[in-house]
């Protein structure tokens, strides 16, 4: 796990090609002045899960992946509890991988969505 995650303290929970699931909780030190999670903390919620997701879907042969494009669209604050990333791949290449991952509140609403497209890396 990068040390990034670690220092946000994002949990992983469930691993699989077709679904990557990670949480992290509220702290006022992650908020905004509104005291909603910063997007940005949001942001690097959905891009773990959405990494993640990436390797568990690699192509034989590939040493790994790195981020080239990410959008996110913001719906509505985080404002307490928690916020779980949902990752699920959209499409599974040899030179690229694009995921979507849902950023949803403690009560299962939708709070970010991003969408992100991974290369592939290969050894040379």
């Amino acid at each position: 796990m990068a040390p990034y995650v670690r220092t946000l303290s994002i949990e992983l929970g469930a691993m699989t090609p077709e679904e990557v699931r990670a949480r992290l909780g509220w702290a006022a030190d992650l908020t905004t002045g509104g005291g909603g999670l910063h997007g940005g903390t949001l942001m690097a919620l959905a891009d773990a899960a959405g990494a993640v997701c990436a390797v568990l879907n690699l192509p034989e042969g590939a040493t790994g992946t790195t981020t080239v494009e990410s959008t996110t669209h913001f719906m509505r604050a985080v404002r307490s509890g928690a916020a779980e990333a949902v990752s699920r791949p959209l499409h599974v290449g040899r030179t690229t991988i694009v995921v979507e991952t849902d950023v949803l509140d403690t009560d299962g609403r939708r709070c970010t969505r991003t969408t992100q497209v991974q290369a592939v890396l290969t050894a040379r």
